[in-house]
């Protein structure tokens, strides 16, 4: 693979990834209410998600969602409700960016497992990123070379550039937390909790293109 067509890659897959999304409002929401060092683990969970599913599609599961209105139905109310849940949650919250700004401590007493489990299964679940990667990696990928290695370099460079992204919102939420006022911070945490019902409600009504 030259070094050209990975560019191209990484150009597109940057607006992709940057684009606000579950995983990046996860990032940021993990940010403000636990810091960035405990939102990692957060990052950490979407990356492997990331090479779950570049996985998957080159082994033709995003091909099977392309083709199974049943198995991609499956997926997709899967992550509706998941997505659903934990913008409930968001909305639900008493307190715990409160609680950080007084203590000026993370609130929350999860764990970095829970925090990683939450961000990987987001990804997981979302069957947009099957059929995402299942049209979008095949046009960097050389039919003339061994397709496994391209596979594992195109899942590199995405990886890479999700965990930096993330990053990105992860800090901005541990930094802006600290400048907004208590009511301002659970402002912060309500809208968070409100994109990802939306996304919960865009992914419910999503119809596969052959549809």
């Amino acid at each position: 693979m030259d070094l050209v067509t990975l560019l191209a890659f990484a150009a597109v897959s940057f607006v992709g990834i940057a684009t606000p999304g579950p995983t990046v409002l996860l990032a940021l929401t993990n940010g403000s209410r636990h810091g960035l060092r405990r939102a990692i683990a957060g990052m950490i969970g979407a990356v492997l998600s990331d090479f779950l599913l570049i996985g998957a599609v080159a082994i033709g599961l995003g091909a099977l969602l392309a083709a199974s209105e049943f198995w991609f139905s499956v997926l997709k109310w899967a992550g509706a409700a998941y997505l659903a849940f934990l913008g409930i949650m968001l909305l639900r919250s008493k307190g715990t960016i409160d609680a950080a700004l007084k203590s000026g401590a993370p609130a929350s007493a999860t764990s970095p497992f829970s925090i990683g489990l939450k961000s990987f299964m987001v990804a997981a679940t979302n069957p947009k990123g099957y059929l995402f990667f299942s049209a979008f990696l095949p046009q960097f990928i050389d039919p003339t070379l061994p397709q496994a290695t391209q596979y594992a370099l195109l899942a590199l460079v995405f990886a890479v550039l999700d965990f930096l992204i993330m990053f990105g919102y992860a800090f901005f939420g541990s930094q802006a937390v600290r400048f907004l006022k208590t009511s301002g911070a659970m402002w912060l945490e309500r809208a968070c909790g409100g994109a990802l019902l939306a996304l919960a409600g865009s992914l419910a009504f999503y119809r596969r293109a052959t549809v």
